[in-house]
Protein backbone atom coordinates (compact mmCIF):
# COMPACT_ATOMS: atom_id res chain seq x y z
CA UNK A 1 0.00 0.00 0.00
CA UNK A 2 1.38 3.26 -0.80
CA UNK A 3 1.20 6.07 1.03
CA UNK A 4 -1.35 9.03 -0.03
CA UNK A 5 -0.06 12.23 -1.35
CA UNK A 6 -2.05 15.14 -2.57
CA UNK A 7 -3.33 16.10 -6.15
CA UNK A 8 -0.98 18.72 -6.80
CA UNK A 9 1.75 20.27 -5.14
CA UNK A 10 0.61 23.71 -6.41
CA UNK A 11 -1.93 23.55 -3.24
CA UNK A 12 0.77 24.25 -0.66
CA UNK A 13 3.06 26.53 0.33
CA UNK A 14 6.41 24.66 -0.53
CA UNK A 15 7.64 23.39 2.72
CA UNK A 16 9.78 20.34 3.96
CA UNK A 17 9.75 18.16 7.01
CA UNK A 18 12.29 15.95 8.62
CA UNK A 19 11.66 13.32 11.09
CA UNK A 20 13.25 15.59 14.47
CA UNK A 21 10.48 17.67 13.91
CA UNK A 22 8.33 15.51 14.69
CA UNK A 23 9.11 15.68 18.65
CA UNK A 24 9.18 18.59 20.49
CA UNK A 25 7.19 22.03 20.20
CA UNK A 26 4.85 23.32 17.66
CA UNK A 27 5.36 26.52 18.37
CA UNK A 28 9.06 26.42 18.07
CA UNK A 29 8.46 24.88 14.55
CA UNK A 30 6.29 27.39 13.11
CA UNK A 31 8.88 30.44 14.43
CA UNK A 32 11.99 28.33 12.88
CA UNK A 33 9.59 27.76 9.63
CA UNK A 34 8.78 31.42 9.19
CA UNK A 35 11.67 33.32 10.18
CA UNK A 36 14.52 30.99 8.71
CA UNK A 37 17.60 33.53 8.43
CA UNK A 38 16.71 35.23 11.68
CA UNK A 39 18.84 32.70 14.29
CA UNK A 40 21.52 32.39 11.41
CA UNK A 41 23.60 34.14 13.86
CA UNK A 42 22.49 32.73 17.56
CA UNK A 43 25.21 30.47 18.33
CA UNK A 44 24.39 27.35 19.07
CA UNK A 45 23.85 25.85 23.00
CA UNK A 46 27.40 24.19 23.20
CA UNK A 47 25.69 20.65 24.69
CA UNK A 48 23.45 20.15 21.62
CA UNK A 49 26.31 20.41 19.01
CA UNK A 50 28.60 18.19 21.37
CA UNK A 51 25.76 15.76 21.63
CA UNK A 52 25.58 15.94 17.52
CA UNK A 53 29.16 15.50 17.53
CA UNK A 54 29.05 12.66 19.97
CA UNK A 55 26.69 11.32 17.64
CA UNK A 56 27.92 11.56 14.29
CA UNK A 57 31.27 9.78 16.10
CA UNK A 58 29.19 6.98 16.99
CA UNK A 59 27.69 6.61 13.31
CA UNK A 60 30.71 6.26 11.91
CA UNK A 61 32.34 3.72 14.39
CA UNK A 62 28.72 1.63 13.79
CA UNK A 63 29.22 2.07 10.05
CA UNK A 64 33.08 0.62 10.31
CA UNK A 65 32.47 -2.08 11.85
CA UNK A 66 29.46 -3.29 9.56
CA UNK A 67 31.03 -2.37 6.91
CA UNK A 68 34.29 -3.96 7.77
CA UNK A 69 32.31 -7.34 8.43
CA UNK A 70 31.28 -8.01 5.06
CA UNK A 71 32.74 -4.91 2.67
CA UNK A 72 30.81 -7.03 -0.67
CA UNK A 73 27.42 -6.91 1.07
CA UNK A 74 28.03 -2.66 0.84
CA UNK A 75 27.11 0.36 -0.65
CA UNK A 76 28.35 2.97 0.90
CA UNK A 77 26.97 6.56 -0.27
CA UNK A 78 29.51 9.45 -0.34
CA UNK A 79 28.46 11.64 2.26
CA UNK A 80 30.44 14.47 0.48
CA UNK A 81 27.89 14.25 -2.47
CA UNK A 82 25.08 17.63 -3.03
CA UNK A 83 21.32 16.27 -2.06
CA UNK A 84 20.05 15.70 -5.14
CA UNK A 85 23.13 13.56 -6.31
CA UNK A 86 22.82 11.44 -2.97
CA UNK A 87 19.18 11.13 -3.12
CA UNK A 88 19.67 9.18 -6.59
CA UNK A 89 22.85 7.24 -5.68
CA UNK A 90 20.30 6.06 -2.64
CA UNK A 91 17.82 5.03 -5.23
CA UNK A 92 19.97 3.58 -7.78
CA UNK A 93 21.92 1.21 -5.18
CA UNK A 94 17.90 0.40 -4.05
CA UNK A 95 16.76 -0.40 -7.72
CA UNK A 96 20.10 -2.55 -7.73
CA UNK A 97 18.89 -4.81 -4.78
CA UNK A 98 22.09 -4.06 -3.14
CA UNK A 99 21.89 -5.93 0.28
CA UNK A 100 23.08 -3.19 3.00
CA UNK A 101 22.96 0.60 2.43
CA UNK A 102 25.19 2.91 4.20
CA UNK A 103 23.56 7.12 4.35
CA UNK A 104 21.05 7.15 2.16
CA UNK A 105 19.23 10.19 1.54
CA UNK A 106 15.75 9.30 -0.19
CA UNK A 107 14.75 11.93 -2.44
CA UNK A 108 12.26 14.78 -0.74
CA UNK A 109 8.94 14.73 -1.69
CA UNK A 110 7.26 18.63 -2.51
CA UNK A 111 3.72 17.35 -2.71
CA UNK A 112 3.87 15.79 0.82
CA UNK A 113 6.73 17.73 2.80
CA UNK A 114 8.80 14.62 3.90
CA UNK A 115 12.57 14.78 3.68
CA UNK A 116 14.89 12.67 5.76
CA UNK A 117 17.98 9.92 5.43
CA UNK A 118 18.64 6.80 7.33
CA UNK A 119 22.00 5.48 8.01
CA UNK A 120 21.05 1.81 7.31
CA UNK A 121 18.78 0.24 4.23
CA UNK A 122 18.56 -3.24 4.85
CA UNK A 123 16.77 -5.36 2.17
CA UNK A 124 14.39 -7.71 3.11
CA UNK A 125 15.56 -11.04 1.23
CA UNK A 126 12.36 -12.90 2.10
CA UNK A 127 9.73 -10.32 1.51
CA UNK A 128 10.92 -7.71 -0.79
CA UNK A 129 11.49 -4.22 -0.15
CA UNK A 130 13.94 -1.76 2.40
CA UNK A 131 13.27 -2.29 6.25
CA UNK A 132 14.99 1.10 7.51
CA UNK A 133 17.35 0.59 10.39
CA UNK A 134 18.59 3.97 12.61
CA UNK A 135 21.96 4.49 14.41
CA UNK A 136 21.09 6.53 17.55
CA UNK A 137 23.53 7.49 20.27
CA UNK A 138 21.36 6.71 23.40
CA UNK A 139 20.46 3.76 24.82
CA UNK A 140 17.38 1.15 23.06
CA UNK A 141 17.46 -1.28 25.87
CA UNK A 142 18.64 -2.19 29.19
CA UNK A 143 20.25 -5.26 30.29
CA UNK A 144 18.09 -7.79 32.06
CA UNK A 145 18.31 -11.58 33.77
CA UNK A 146 16.06 -13.85 31.58
CA UNK A 147 12.74 -13.96 33.65
CA UNK A 148 9.51 -14.77 32.91
CA UNK A 149 7.78 -11.41 31.69
CA UNK A 150 4.88 -10.38 29.86
CA UNK A 151 6.63 -8.95 26.85
CA UNK A 152 10.26 -9.74 25.10
CA UNK A 153 11.11 -7.57 22.65
CA UNK A 154 12.25 -8.49 19.46
CA UNK A 155 15.74 -8.25 18.26
CA UNK A 156 18.09 -9.85 16.06
CA UNK A 157 22.31 -9.90 16.06
CA UNK A 158 24.23 -6.67 14.26
CA UNK A 159 25.85 -8.55 11.39
CA UNK A 160 23.26 -11.50 10.09
CA UNK A 161 19.47 -10.64 10.01
CA UNK A 162 17.64 -13.22 12.30
CA UNK A 163 15.64 -11.40 14.45
CA UNK A 164 13.99 -12.92 17.92
CA UNK A 165 12.68 -12.57 20.93
CA UNK A 166 14.98 -11.56 23.36
CA UNK A 167 15.08 -12.55 27.39
CA UNK A 168 18.32 -10.47 27.71
CA UNK A 169 17.08 -6.92 27.57
CA UNK A 170 14.11 -4.89 28.13
CA UNK A 171 13.37 -1.62 26.20
CA UNK A 172 14.14 1.96 26.78
CA UNK A 173 10.77 3.26 25.11
CA UNK A 174 11.94 5.72 22.75
CA UNK A 175 9.11 7.57 20.93
CA UNK A 176 11.06 9.73 18.59
CA UNK A 177 12.71 6.78 17.41
CA UNK A 178 9.57 5.10 16.28
CA UNK A 179 8.41 8.38 14.48
CA UNK A 180 11.60 8.56 12.71
CA UNK A 181 11.47 5.07 11.44
CA UNK A 182 8.12 5.54 10.29
CA UNK A 183 8.60 8.85 8.49
CA UNK A 184 11.12 6.65 6.81
CA UNK A 185 8.92 4.02 5.98
CA UNK A 186 6.18 6.03 4.37
CA UNK A 187 8.96 7.84 2.66
CA UNK A 188 9.92 4.08 1.07
CA UNK A 189 6.47 3.06 0.82
CA UNK A 190 6.27 6.08 -1.71
CA UNK A 191 8.08 4.27 -4.19
CA UNK A 192 7.25 0.18 -3.43
CA UNK A 193 10.19 -0.30 -1.76
CA UNK A 194 9.10 -1.00 1.91
CA UNK A 195 9.41 -4.01 3.06
CA UNK A 196 6.15 -5.75 3.51
CA UNK A 197 7.09 -6.68 6.93
CA UNK A 198 6.27 -3.53 8.51
CA UNK A 199 9.21 -3.21 10.47
CA UNK A 200 11.93 -0.89 11.36
CA UNK A 201 14.93 -0.93 13.10
CA UNK A 202 17.44 0.69 16.03
CA UNK A 203 20.89 0.56 16.91
CA UNK A 204 21.69 2.31 20.27
CA UNK A 205 24.40 3.38 21.98
CA UNK A 206 25.55 -0.22 22.96
CA UNK A 207 25.76 -1.18 19.48
CA UNK A 208 25.54 -5.26 20.69
CA UNK A 209 22.38 -5.67 18.80
CA UNK A 210 19.63 -4.21 16.57
CA UNK A 211 15.70 -3.42 18.44
CA UNK A 212 13.66 -4.42 15.65
CA UNK A 213 10.37 -2.27 16.09
CA UNK A 214 7.21 -3.22 15.05
CA UNK A 215 5.70 -0.38 12.61
CA UNK A 216 1.98 -1.52 12.79
CA UNK A 217 0.29 0.18 15.66
CA UNK A 218 2.95 3.32 14.91
CA UNK A 219 1.99 4.42 11.20
CA UNK A 220 -1.36 5.52 12.13
CA UNK A 221 -0.27 7.78 15.16
CA UNK A 222 2.66 9.12 12.56
CA UNK A 223 -0.03 9.92 9.74
CA UNK A 224 -2.11 12.22 12.44
CA UNK A 225 1.04 14.09 13.94
CA UNK A 226 2.65 14.15 10.70
CA UNK A 227 -0.42 16.04 9.00
CA UNK A 228 -0.39 18.31 11.87
CA UNK A 229 3.40 19.11 11.94
CA UNK A 230 3.64 19.88 8.32
CA UNK A 231 0.39 22.31 8.37
CA UNK A 232 2.38 24.41 10.67
CA UNK A 233 5.07 24.22 8.90
CA UNK A 234 2.88 25.48 6.08
CA UNK A 235 1.11 28.43 7.90
CA UNK A 236 -1.89 26.49 7.96
CA UNK A 237 -2.32 26.13 11.35
CA UNK A 238 -1.70 28.36 14.42
CA UNK A 239 0.21 27.89 17.38
CA UNK A 240 0.76 29.95 20.53
CA UNK A 241 3.59 29.81 23.11
CA UNK A 242 3.56 27.03 26.43
CA UNK A 243 6.20 26.46 28.94
CA UNK A 244 8.06 23.11 27.99
CA UNK A 245 11.38 21.14 29.21
CA UNK A 246 12.11 22.04 25.65
CA UNK A 247 12.22 25.59 26.38
CA UNK A 248 15.47 25.38 28.64
CA UNK A 249 17.72 25.04 25.19
CA UNK A 250 15.81 27.15 22.87
CA UNK A 251 16.48 30.60 20.89
CA UNK A 252 13.10 31.49 20.90
CA UNK A 253 12.32 31.45 24.74
CA UNK A 254 14.57 34.47 25.07
CA UNK A 255 14.59 35.95 21.80
CA UNK A 256 11.60 37.14 20.00
CA UNK A 257 11.16 36.72 16.21
CA UNK A 258 11.22 40.33 13.77
CA UNK A 259 7.84 41.32 13.44
CA UNK A 260 6.30 41.23 10.30
CA UNK A 261 6.82 44.38 7.88
CA UNK A 262 8.84 46.14 10.58
CA UNK A 263 12.43 46.37 12.36
CA UNK A 264 11.01 45.79 15.64
CA UNK A 265 11.39 42.39 17.26
CA UNK A 266 8.34 40.55 18.95
CA UNK A 267 8.23 39.50 22.45
CA UNK A 268 10.21 36.54 23.49
CA UNK A 269 8.14 32.85 24.63
CA UNK A 270 9.46 33.83 28.18
CA UNK A 271 8.30 37.56 27.85
CA UNK A 272 5.01 36.39 26.15
CA UNK A 273 4.45 33.80 28.91
CA UNK A 274 4.95 36.32 31.39
CA UNK A 275 3.03 39.27 30.09
CA UNK A 276 -0.18 36.64 29.75
CA UNK A 277 0.62 35.18 33.33
CA UNK A 278 -0.25 31.98 31.39
CA UNK A 279 -0.37 28.74 33.14
CA UNK A 280 2.86 26.77 32.14
CA UNK A 281 4.92 29.01 33.88
CA UNK A 282 4.22 26.75 37.12
CA UNK A 283 2.47 23.49 35.56
CA UNK A 284 4.52 22.80 32.24
CA UNK A 285 4.31 20.68 29.60
CA UNK A 286 0.74 18.10 29.49
CA UNK A 287 0.03 19.69 33.01
CA UNK A 288 -0.72 22.57 31.14
CA UNK A 289 -2.55 21.03 29.05
CA UNK A 290 -4.85 19.15 31.49
CA UNK A 291 -5.55 22.85 33.03
CA UNK A 292 -6.66 24.04 29.89
CA UNK A 293 -8.92 21.80 29.35
CA UNK A 294 -10.77 22.55 32.58
CA UNK A 295 -10.33 26.50 31.66
CA UNK A 296 -7.77 27.73 33.32
CA UNK A 297 -5.55 29.49 31.32
CA UNK A 298 -3.52 31.91 33.57
CA UNK A 299 -1.12 31.15 37.14
CA UNK A 300 -4.05 33.54 38.34
CA UNK A 301 -6.91 31.02 37.77
CA UNK A 302 -4.80 28.48 38.85
CA UNK A 303 -4.23 29.90 42.24
CA UNK A 304 -8.28 31.34 42.78
CA UNK A 305 -9.07 27.41 42.56
CA UNK A 306 -11.60 26.29 45.14
CA UNK A 307 -13.04 22.38 45.57
CA UNK A 308 -12.22 19.46 44.33
CA UNK A 309 -9.41 18.55 42.05
CA UNK A 310 -9.88 17.80 38.21
CA UNK A 311 -10.33 14.22 37.68
CA UNK A 312 -8.00 13.33 35.01
CA UNK A 313 -5.32 15.56 36.86
CA UNK A 314 -2.12 12.72 37.23
CA UNK A 315 0.89 14.44 38.00
CA UNK A 316 1.10 14.49 41.97
CA UNK A 317 -1.20 16.90 44.62
CA UNK A 318 -3.19 18.74 42.77
CA UNK A 319 -3.26 21.21 45.52
CA UNK A 320 0.44 21.54 46.11
CA UNK A 321 0.26 22.79 41.94
CA UNK A 322 -2.47 25.58 43.18
CA UNK A 323 0.42 26.51 46.24
CA UNK A 324 3.13 26.37 43.53
CA UNK A 325 0.95 29.27 41.27
CA UNK A 326 0.50 31.04 44.50
CA UNK A 327 4.09 31.06 45.05
CA UNK A 328 5.22 32.45 42.27
CA UNK A 329 2.53 35.61 42.40
CA UNK A 330 4.08 36.03 45.22
CA UNK A 331 7.49 35.51 44.47
CA UNK A 332 8.17 32.49 47.23
CA UNK A 333 11.34 30.63 45.71
CA UNK A 334 10.39 27.66 48.05
CA UNK A 335 7.20 26.76 49.69
CA UNK A 336 7.58 24.28 52.99
CA UNK A 337 5.35 21.25 53.03
CA UNK A 338 6.08 20.93 56.80
CA UNK A 339 6.32 22.75 60.04
CA UNK A 340 9.98 21.71 60.38
CA UNK A 341 13.02 21.19 58.14
CA UNK A 342 15.33 18.26 58.55
CA UNK A 343 18.01 16.62 56.55
CA UNK A 344 20.60 13.91 57.88
CA UNK A 345 23.39 14.99 59.60
CA UNK A 346 26.48 13.36 60.84
CA UNK A 347 29.77 14.31 62.46
CA UNK A 348 31.98 13.34 59.33
CA UNK A 349 30.23 15.01 56.60
CA UNK A 350 31.43 14.70 52.82
CA UNK A 351 30.16 16.80 49.75
CA UNK A 352 30.27 14.78 46.57
CA UNK A 353 30.13 15.76 43.21
CA UNK A 354 31.05 14.07 39.84
CA UNK A 355 31.58 15.85 35.95
CA UNK A 356 31.14 13.26 33.36
CA UNK A 357 31.24 14.01 29.15
CA UNK A 358 28.64 12.19 27.36
CA UNK A 359 28.57 8.35 27.82
CA UNK A 360 32.46 8.05 27.75
CA UNK A 361 33.09 7.96 31.53
CA UNK A 362 33.34 10.19 34.96
CA UNK A 363 36.33 12.02 34.82
CA UNK A 364 36.49 14.06 37.84
CA UNK A 365 35.51 12.92 41.13
CA UNK A 366 34.93 16.35 43.57
CA UNK A 367 34.91 15.90 47.40
CA UNK A 368 34.72 18.09 50.05
CA UNK A 369 35.35 17.39 53.81
CA UNK A 370 36.14 19.51 56.90
CA UNK A 371 36.34 22.91 54.04
CA UNK A 372 39.06 21.14 51.96
CA UNK A 373 38.24 20.49 48.37
CA UNK A 374 39.96 17.23 47.03
CA UNK A 375 39.41 16.13 43.41
CA UNK A 376 40.37 13.09 41.86
CA UNK A 377 40.78 13.15 38.05
CA UNK A 378 42.00 12.06 35.09
CA UNK A 379 42.68 14.23 32.05
CA UNK A 380 43.16 11.58 29.83
CA UNK A 381 40.48 12.40 26.57
CA UNK A 382 37.82 9.94 27.58
CA UNK A 383 37.40 7.02 27.06
CA UNK A 384 40.63 5.95 28.85
CA UNK A 385 42.15 3.39 30.75
CA UNK A 386 43.32 6.24 33.60
CA UNK A 387 39.87 6.56 34.33
CA UNK A 388 39.62 3.27 36.33
CA UNK A 389 42.98 4.48 38.22
CA UNK A 390 40.90 8.04 39.22
CA UNK A 391 37.77 5.90 40.00
CA UNK A 392 39.80 3.74 42.34
CA UNK A 393 41.72 6.63 43.91
CA UNK A 394 38.38 8.32 44.68
CA UNK A 395 36.46 5.10 46.00
CA UNK A 396 39.14 3.97 48.13
CA UNK A 397 39.69 7.66 49.83
CA UNK A 398 35.80 7.77 50.52
CA UNK A 399 36.11 4.40 52.00
CA UNK A 400 38.99 5.18 54.40
CA UNK A 401 37.42 8.40 55.51
CA UNK A 402 33.95 5.88 55.95
CA UNK A 403 35.82 3.32 58.02
CA UNK A 404 38.21 5.73 60.05
CA UNK A 405 34.42 7.56 61.23
CA UNK A 406 33.17 4.03 62.50
CA UNK A 407 36.87 3.21 64.50
CA UNK A 408 36.56 6.45 66.32
CA UNK A 409 32.66 5.70 66.66
CA UNK A 410 31.85 8.59 64.95
CA UNK A 411 28.32 8.92 62.12
CA UNK A 412 29.24 9.27 58.75
CA UNK A 413 27.52 10.44 55.68
CA UNK A 414 28.18 11.16 52.28
CA UNK A 415 25.88 13.97 50.26
CA UNK A 416 25.53 14.73 46.46
CA UNK A 417 22.72 16.74 44.69
CA UNK A 418 20.64 14.02 42.48
CA UNK A 419 22.21 10.89 42.98
CA UNK A 420 20.89 9.90 39.41
CA UNK A 421 24.39 10.72 37.99
CA UNK A 422 26.15 9.77 40.32
CA UNK A 423 24.82 6.01 41.64
CA UNK A 424 24.90 5.30 37.22
CA UNK A 425 28.92 6.04 37.30
CA UNK A 426 29.47 4.17 40.53
CA UNK A 427 27.73 1.09 39.42
CA UNK A 428 29.43 1.67 35.59
CA UNK A 429 33.02 2.66 36.53
CA UNK A 430 32.72 -0.69 39.07
CA UNK A 431 31.66 -3.20 35.90
CA UNK A 432 34.24 -1.48 33.76
CA UNK A 433 37.23 -1.45 35.64
CA UNK A 434 36.64 -4.76 37.95
CA UNK A 435 39.67 -6.12 39.33
CA UNK A 436 42.14 -3.38 39.37
CA UNK A 437 43.13 -1.28 42.08
CA UNK A 438 40.79 0.02 44.25
CA UNK A 439 37.54 -0.74 42.52
CA UNK A 440 34.81 -2.32 44.00
CA UNK A 441 32.75 -4.75 43.50
CA UNK A 442 28.65 -4.14 42.46
CA UNK A 443 27.79 -5.45 45.48
CA UNK A 444 29.90 -3.08 47.68
CA UNK A 445 28.55 -0.18 45.15
CA UNK A 446 25.22 -1.24 45.83
CA UNK A 447 25.40 -2.23 49.93
CA UNK A 448 26.64 2.18 49.86
CA UNK A 449 24.69 3.41 48.20
CA UNK A 450 21.78 1.57 49.43
CA UNK A 451 22.71 2.45 52.77
CA UNK A 452 21.52 5.49 54.62
CA UNK A 453 25.15 7.41 54.98
CA UNK A 454 24.36 8.25 51.18
CA UNK A 455 22.01 11.05 51.32
CA UNK A 456 20.66 13.28 48.19
CA UNK A 457 20.09 16.54 48.78
CA UNK A 458 17.72 16.85 45.79
CA UNK A 459 15.53 14.23 47.75
CA UNK A 460 15.51 15.93 50.88
CA UNK A 461 14.73 19.27 48.72
CA UNK A 462 11.84 17.18 46.90
CA UNK A 463 10.24 16.28 49.94
CA UNK A 464 10.00 18.87 51.73
CA UNK A 465 9.70 21.55 49.75
CA UNK A 466 7.42 22.83 46.77
CA UNK A 467 9.82 24.78 44.38
CA UNK A 468 7.88 27.20 41.73
CA UNK A 469 11.04 27.72 40.01
CA UNK A 470 12.56 24.92 39.07
CA UNK A 471 14.19 22.13 42.07
CA UNK A 472 17.98 22.09 40.35
CA UNK A 473 20.87 23.26 42.62
CA UNK A 474 21.37 26.34 40.55
CA UNK A 475 17.89 27.01 41.52
CA UNK A 476 18.01 26.35 45.51
CA UNK A 477 21.11 26.75 46.60
CA UNK A 478 21.05 30.58 45.71
CA UNK A 479 18.20 30.51 48.49
CA UNK A 480 20.22 29.50 51.22
CA UNK A 481 22.88 32.33 50.25
CA UNK A 482 25.17 30.07 48.12
CA UNK A 483 26.56 31.66 44.46
CA UNK A 484 28.72 30.29 41.56
CA UNK A 485 32.11 32.12 41.09
CA UNK A 486 31.62 31.08 37.26
CA UNK A 487 28.45 33.13 35.91
CA UNK A 488 28.44 30.37 33.16
CA UNK A 489 28.68 27.48 35.57
CA UNK A 490 26.39 24.72 34.13
CA UNK A 491 26.79 21.43 32.66
CA UNK A 492 26.03 21.83 29.13
CA UNK A 493 28.76 25.03 29.29
CA UNK A 494 31.74 22.30 31.05
CA UNK A 495 31.11 20.14 28.55
CA UNK A 496 32.95 22.74 25.72
CA UNK A 497 35.07 23.43 28.47
CA UNK A 498 36.12 19.63 29.14
CA UNK A 499 36.57 19.39 25.20
CA UNK A 500 39.04 22.26 25.63
CA UNK A 501 40.70 20.87 28.61
CA UNK A 502 42.02 17.21 27.11
CA UNK A 503 42.25 19.21 23.41
CA UNK A 504 39.49 17.16 21.84
CA UNK A 505 39.69 19.73 18.80
CA UNK A 506 43.11 21.89 19.16
CA UNK A 507 45.63 22.10 21.53
CA UNK A 508 44.77 21.35 25.65
CA UNK A 509 43.98 24.63 27.20
CA UNK A 510 44.95 23.97 30.94
CA UNK A 511 42.88 27.75 32.16
CA UNK A 512 39.88 25.12 31.01
CA UNK A 513 40.91 22.49 33.86
CA UNK A 514 40.89 25.11 36.24
CA UNK A 515 37.33 26.27 35.20
CA UNK A 516 36.18 22.71 35.69
CA UNK A 517 38.11 22.68 39.06
CA UNK A 518 36.15 25.99 40.20
CA UNK A 519 32.89 24.93 38.95
CA UNK A 520 33.12 21.67 40.76
CA UNK A 521 34.72 22.90 43.97
CA UNK A 522 31.45 25.39 44.25
CA UNK A 523 28.66 22.56 43.18
CA UNK A 524 30.56 20.33 46.65
CA UNK A 525 30.54 23.59 48.44
CA UNK A 526 26.57 24.38 47.06
CA UNK A 527 25.56 21.19 49.23
CA UNK A 528 27.29 22.37 52.26
CA UNK A 529 25.70 25.02 52.39
CA UNK A 530 22.02 23.70 51.45
CA UNK A 531 22.22 21.38 53.98
CA UNK A 532 23.25 23.91 56.93
CA UNK A 533 20.46 26.36 55.66
CA UNK A 534 17.90 23.83 55.74
CA UNK A 535 19.26 22.72 59.21
CA UNK A 536 19.37 26.31 61.01
CA UNK A 537 17.60 28.86 58.91
CA UNK A 538 15.12 27.77 56.51
CA UNK A 539 11.68 27.17 58.63
CA UNK A 540 12.50 31.20 59.42
CA UNK A 541 12.92 32.36 56.14
CA UNK A 542 10.85 30.14 53.68
CA UNK A 543 6.41 30.14 54.04
CA UNK A 544 4.59 27.31 54.74
CA UNK A 545 1.53 25.70 53.15
CA UNK A 546 -0.09 26.97 55.99
CA UNK A 547 0.95 30.75 54.29
CA UNK A 548 -1.61 29.47 50.95
CA UNK A 549 -4.12 27.13 52.11
CA UNK A 550 -6.43 29.72 50.78
CA UNK A 551 -7.09 31.22 47.33
CA UNK A 552 -6.53 35.05 47.60
CA UNK A 553 -6.69 38.11 45.50
CA UNK A 554 -3.93 38.78 42.73
CA UNK A 555 -1.25 40.88 43.98
CA UNK A 556 -1.54 39.21 47.51
CA UNK A 557 1.89 38.98 49.20
CA UNK A 558 2.79 37.25 52.68
CA UNK A 559 5.77 38.79 52.80
CA UNK A 560 3.57 41.49 54.23
CA UNK A 561 2.88 39.05 56.73
CA UNK A 562 5.59 36.48 57.14
CA UNK A 563 9.72 36.83 57.83
CA UNK A 564 11.75 35.85 54.80
CA UNK A 565 14.91 36.95 55.92
CA UNK A 566 17.75 36.09 53.43
CA UNK A 567 15.27 34.52 50.49
CA UNK A 568 16.47 36.09 47.04
CA UNK A 569 13.18 35.35 45.65
CA UNK A 570 11.56 38.40 42.70
CA UNK A 571 7.82 38.75 43.43
CA UNK A 572 6.27 38.89 39.86
CA UNK A 573 4.66 42.08 39.26
CA UNK A 574 0.44 41.58 39.09
CA UNK A 575 -1.09 44.00 36.43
Amino acid sequence: MRSPVPASAADFRIAFLDARSLIGCRHRLRLDAENPGVLAEVREDPGVQQRRDAATAHRGKVRDELVAAAPADWVVIDPELRGAAKAAATMAAIEAGVPRIWGGLLPQEADTGRRGGVEFLLRDDDRGGYIPIIVVNHKVTDPRRPDPADFHPLTSDLFRWQPRRDKHVKLRPQPRDQQRLAHLYRMLQRYGMASPALIGGAIGLVSDRILVHDLTNVLADYDQRYADRIAVVRGELPTQPSKVPECRQCPWWVRGPAARHSDTAEPSCEATLTRMRDVSLVAPGSRADVLRLHGIETVDELAAWEGEEPDDWQHGPFAETVVTARAWIDGAPLVRRFEQVSVRRAEVEIDVDLESYQEDGAYLWGTLLDDVYRPFVTWDPLPTEDEGRSFGEFWTWLMERRAEAHAQGKSFAAYCYSRTAEDKWLYESARRFAGRPGIPTHEEVRAFVDSDEWVDMFQAVTEQFICPNGKGLKKIAPVAGFGWRDPEAGGEASMGWYRRAVGYDDAVDLSQRTRLFVYNEDDVRATQVLRDWMSKRAVAEVPSLADFAAARPAGWNTRAEHHHAGSSGTPQQTP
